[in-house]
């Protein structure tokens, strides 16, 4: 399934969710031929995301309604601002409002966020990247926004490589083994994946450095650790610190010279931003 289907099945179960065997409450009040105007207003300052998604919303309800993006994804927008219009059946925008609204102050949310951790740690090299702790069945668009507010995507699921974590090292037995396996996995498959192990400590750094992997975890380290790592790897492979961090920590995280830092708080709690849809009679 490519990126449109499945946002297009994203959006009918929501809908299906919400909507039912019918809007009971606009069909009983609003005329069936009724037209009106949909204005939405951003009402705090933050980055806007998820209007091609509300907009796919809108006509997956009533293909005759009509969307006007005002404001593209990925801008900086402040309270008071208009970033979409949409015109048509007054029933059809009413039905499709909570849904679109729910999608775009998600989105929203997490690219306000996004923006602020790049902002944060914009004078080094590092990147902030995203992690799996997204709301089910949403990680593709949750991982969408975190791009569009300037950080960047982690692998999109247990598919796309390998990370070799604690609980599977337990059970190989050493990372040498857990790393053996993977590579023994990726020749009878004939397929290539990067590999990325989770260390807990320094003796663990050395070892997957002998191993040759491509990107290594540091997790839970302090910043005296993070520093003495970095310079173990001395470039071997990319590194990524991961466990606890905050806008209060990260500079001095990404001043040690990683490669990336994973924020779950992207995603896992996000605050949605604060947006409403205003619609008036035509």
């Amino acid at each position: 399934m490519n990126q449109a289907e499945q946002i297009k099945r994203i959006i009918s179960l929501a809908l299906a969710e919400d909507i039912g065997k019918g809007d009971i409450t606009s069909l009983a009040t609003v005329r069936k031929n009724q037209k009106a105007i949909g204005k939405f207003l951003v009402k705090e300052d933050g980055v806007i995301a998820g209007l091609k998604i509300a907009k796919q919303v809108m006509k997956a309800v009533d293909g005759k309604i009509k969307f006007n993006i005002l404001i593209e994804d990925g801008s900086k927008v402040n309270r008071g601002d208009v970033v979409a219009e949409v015109f048509g059946n007054a029933r059809a925008i009413l039905t499709a409002e909570r849904t679109a609204l729910n999608f775009l102050q998600r989105m929203s949310g997490i690219a306000t966020a996004s923006s602020i951790y790049a902002e944060a740690i914009s004078h080094t090299k590092a990147k902030v990247i995203d992690t799996r702790k997204t709301a089910p069945g949403l990680r593709l668009l949750d991982k969408m926004a975190v791009k569009l507010g300037g950080c960047f995507n982690h692998r999109i699921g247990l598919f796309d490589m390998f990370l070799i974590k604690d609980n599977h090292i337990e059970i190989a037995g050493s990372i040498t083994k857990a790393v053996d396996s993977c590579r023994i996995f990726m020749k009878k498959k004939k397929k290539k994946f990067l590999i990325e192990v989770e260390t807990k400590n320094l003796n663990e750094v050395k070892e997957a450095i002998a191993n040759n992997v491509d990107v290594i975890m540091l997790d839970n380290f302090k910043v005296e650790e993070m520093l003495e790592a970095v310079k173990l790897i001395n470039g071997k492979c990319k590194v990524e610190v991961s466990g606890g961090v905050n806008l209060s920590n990260i500079k001095a995280i990404a001043e040690t010279g990683v490669d990336y830092i994973s924020v779950g708080g992207l995603t896992h709690s996000v605050k949605a931003l604060d947006i409403s849809l205003e619609i008036t009679p035509q």
